[in-house]
């Protein structure tokens, strides 16, 4: 049998800090193919990727798994007390950066995938597309396993995501969508003079606080069944002016956008640039915006997938998992175009932390989760 626990260890010891591979594709990629996994690199802009497919190409049963082996920087590597790469055990728990997100995740799945190939080969087709761009750019990572498919006719006809999904226990909760995300970049300029001339200035501070005003306290909406209300979050405003006697020639602020399937990225673009439009016309001063949509809202609706998993961990764990669509993105926003997605995967409040870690036992019971759910899909 495929140990998650030291797959998951020898993962958290290659150094696969975003760009950098490390060595743990590397190691995925020789574990697959020697369990008969036909193994594709699919690099794309300075990132790597793994495509892994175990049985007949585009095979209108394939199952996917897609998770990431890139890991967030360790930050300050003298605040750890164990090393951020040396998948250190003390307690039950595993340390190390990416233990928990999500060298486990993909440890669990890629253990499962290869054991159930192995045991009870399936009529039908396993797919693991693996990526080391998640927590960078993302443009690169999954978008461009997604295109080399489609390209090459591979397909998966439903797929998880292992990213951790979990408030408190292994089984609590199970993502079938995600709201989307923007953020907005807005230059407001004036005229600079002499705070004593004002006759002479047009100030831009009081144009983008009356803007951050209006954005902050506008109700986008109410919320819908499966999401929480829109929300609109003015996270900077940048001036950099030391001089209390001068009115700035300009300043910018940033605001973040999380938003559900009432809205898209464009509407949301256009709502920002009326607002902007609006406080032009009442102060004088010119604004300029910029537009970033990290992801659209997505929902993949309840039925056959997200049945398929949540029976699995009720049998595995004795929980009903919540079917939730809160946190913030993943790749399953990419997935979602190709085939049903949903997420599931381990606790999650420890990722990004110092010191993260992962508990040993959970590690287990994913895999035994994952296998079940591949039992179950194929036996349908």
């Amino acid at each position: 049998m495929t140990d998650p626990q030291d797959l998951t260890a020898r993962l958290v010891r290659c150094p696969s800090v975003t760009p950098e591979e490390g060595g743990a594709l590397q190691l995925l990629e020789a574990v697959l193919s020697g369990a008969g996994f036909v193994c594709r690199r699919v690099d794309r802009g300075g990132v790597c990727n793994l495509f892994a497919r175990w049985g007949d190409k585009g095979h209108a049963r394939s199952f996917g798994f897609n998770g990431h082996t890139d890991v967030v920087p360790v930050g300050d590597e003298a605040a750890w007390t164990h090393p951020p790469f040396g998948a250190e055990e003390k307690d039950r728990w595993l340390y190390g950066r990416g233990a928990t997100d999500m060298k486990s995740g993909v440890a669990a799945f890629a253990a499962a995938a290869v054991d159930f190939v192995t045991d009870t080969p399936p009529e039908g087709a396993v797919v693991l597309a693996i990526t080391g761009d998640e927590e960078g750019l993302s443009t690169d990572g999954t978008i461009a396993l997604l295109d080399w498919m489609d390209r090459e006719g591979e397909r998966m006809s439903a797929c998880i995501v292992g990213e951790p999904t979990c408030p408190e226990t292994i089984g609590d909760m199970i993502k079938i969508g995600r709201r989307g995300s923007m953020s907005a970049w807005f230059t407001v300029k004036g005229k600079q003079g002499h705070s004593a001339y004002l006759h002479k200035v047009l100030n831009p501070l009081p144009a983008v606080a009356l803007l951050a005003h209006r954005l902050s306290a506008h109700v986008l909406d109410e919320g819908t069944d499966h999401f929480d209300p829109s929300t609109c979050s003015v996270t900077t405003i940048d001036t950099g002016n030391a001089a209390t006697n001068v009115i700035p020639a300009e300043t910018r602020m940033a605001v973040n956008l999380r938003f559900n399937d009432l809205h898209s990225g464009e509407s949301l673009a256009d709502w920002l640039r009326s607002e902007a439009d609006k406080v032009v016309s009442e102060t004088g001063v010119t604004i300029t915006m910029e537009v970033k949509v990290s992801g659209e809202a997505f929902l993949t609706p309840p039925g056959a997938l997200s049945d398929l998993v949540a029976a699995a961990v009720t049998a595995e764990t004795g929980l009903v998992p919540v079917l939730s669509t809160t946190g913030g993105t993943s790749d399953a926003r990419f997935v979602k175009t190709h085939c049903p997605v949903v997420e599931f995967g381990l606790v999650g409040h420890r990722m990004h932390q110092v010191d993260e870690r992962v508990w040993i036992p959970d590690i287990h019971t994913l895999k035994r989760i994952y296998t079940r759910i591949l039992s179950d899909y194929f036996a349908a």
